[in-house]
């Protein structure tokens, strides 16, 4: 029964992705991201797991350097967006490295306020492209 819920739940993972607008995607970027960070809190600080914890830390790399390399450079956006990634990949590897997460706090902050500025992104988007409050 359990693996018959986890096939149903990564299908619907699949597509959650698969029909998702580009600033759907990188919202659902950001909440794995998060999720990976408080996690690693978590196995580092509460239950003393250091590998389980520095795996999710190193989820949490890659994930940003998937943000990294789905910048559009051709977007002025993307060159104000870059300097803020690579800060965040560089503390979150610094974190990782020294297994020391006294960071993560401000981390987090930047993260879930990016994650909610892509989500009222991914709304505005999806009204404007239903045609809601054109004209």
């Amino acid at each position: 029964m359990n693996y018959m819920k986890a096939n149903l739940k990564d299908e619907y993972l699949k597509q959650s992705v698969f029909t998702a607008s580009p600033a759907e995607l990188i919202v659902m970027l950001f909440d794995a991201c998060i999720k990976n960070l408080k996690l690693a809190d978590i196995l580092l600080n509460e239950d003393g797991h250091v590998g389980d914890a520095g795996l999710r830390l190193t989820k949490a790399q890659e994930i940003i350097g998937e943000l990294i390399a789905s910048l559009n450079t051709d977007i002025p956006l993307s060159h104000q967006l870059l300097p803020i990634y690579q800060f965040l990949l560089s503390s979150i590897r610094e974190m990782n490295l020294k297994k020391d997460l006294t960071k993560l706090p401000g981390i987090l902050e930047i993260l879930e306020s990016m994650r909610d500025t892509w989500e009222q992104v991914a709304k505005t988007s999806a009204r404007y492209n239903r045609g809601v409050g054109v004209g």
